[in-house]
């Protein structure tokens, strides 16, 4: 338990102070996380917190901002962002080391240029009374919240959504309104996309509905599709992923993206089809095994 404590902590300080040492020189005020800290003071001012169209996050988002809205908002992303791959960590050490290797994916460096939700919702998935932050953003907590609810998991995001109502109970209505602002990629619609339809073909896995329900979520960047790395469990399955994965990265570093269908189309070549692969894959190899045989590592 040491040992495990040790490692999180190690990846939970050296993530968060990188996350704030690249919002600080590259003048990124919070990232991303400004916007749920923009909730929690808005709130506590009595103020609208919907009161700028650029505000999409529901006030759940807010909720999980209010111990930061004290601290310097450069600070309050890196302690967040260290805070979620601490928890990940500590989750994915659960199942041995080998899994750690899911921190070298393109898109969980993605999300640390910007302090994203990805990391913490990916780390919900190994404890049940995490579940809450699926509904910080929920067009990527909610594949997670339907393939990892439990009995507490759903008790606890009942009394979070039951406190959000509490705080302000027309939120639901004035976060509705804005999602039209939205801009987003629907991976199962961007060619090659319709190809994930073939998870199907292991309807009994629940990776296989899981990759499912992720590419039909809105998303917008190549963070959001971090959550995917939950579906591989072999030392080999998470190489293989995370080095298709960098074909966005440098694709990104070369081309600026048109359209969110540029961005939408690349993420389905780089993150979901390789996903696809490890599902199918895996999939023959219990089907050959005398009874369907556990994977090996």
């Amino acid at each position: 338990m040491r040992k495990r404590l040790a490692v999180s902590a190690l990846i939970g300080t050296a993530s968060g102070t990188f996350c704030w040492f690249l919002l600080t020189r590259l003048h990124q005020n919070a990232g991303d996380f400004r916007w749920a800290i923009h909730l929690a003071q808005r709130w506590l001012a009595h103020q609208n917190p919907y009161d700028t169209p650029l505000e999409q996050y529901p006030l759940t988002a807010g909720i999980f901002a209010l111990p930061f809205v004290r601290v310097p908002p450069e600070i309050a992303a890196g302690l967040f962002y260290g805070i979620s791959s601490a928890l990940l960590a500590f989750g994915l050490i659960r199942h041995g080391y080998t899994r750690l290797l899911i921190f070298l994916a393109y898109p969980y460096w993605a999300g640390v240029l910007t302090a994203q939700w990805s990391t913490i919702i990916t780390a919900s998935a190994f404890f049940p009374l995490l579940l809450p932050v699926t509904m910080a953003k929920p067009q990527i907590g909610l594949p997670v919240f339907l393939t990892r609810l439990s009995r507490r998991g759903l008790l606890a995001c009942v009394f979070l959504a039951g406190l959000s109502l509490a705080l302000l109970p027309r939120w639901p209505l004035l976060w509705l309104g804005q999602t039209h602002n939205y801009p987003h990629f629907i991976p199962l619609f961007v060619l090659p996309g319709p190809l994930l339809v073939l998870a199907l073909l292991r309807y009994r896995d629940r990776d296989a509905w899981f990759l499912l329900l992720t590419a039909l979520m809105p998303q917008r960047w190549f963070f959001d599709s971090f959550i995917l790395w939950l579906i591989p469990k072999s030392r080999r399955q998470i190489l293989v992923t995370v080095l298709f994965s960098w074909g966005a990265g440098i694709w990104r570093w070369y081309h600026q993206p048109m359209n969110f269908t540029e961005v939408g189309r690349a993420a389905v070549l780089a993150v979901y089809l390789p996903m696809l692969a490890v599902v199918l894959y895996r999939g023959s190899q219990r089907g050959s095994q005398p009874g369907g045989g556990p994977e090996r590592a």
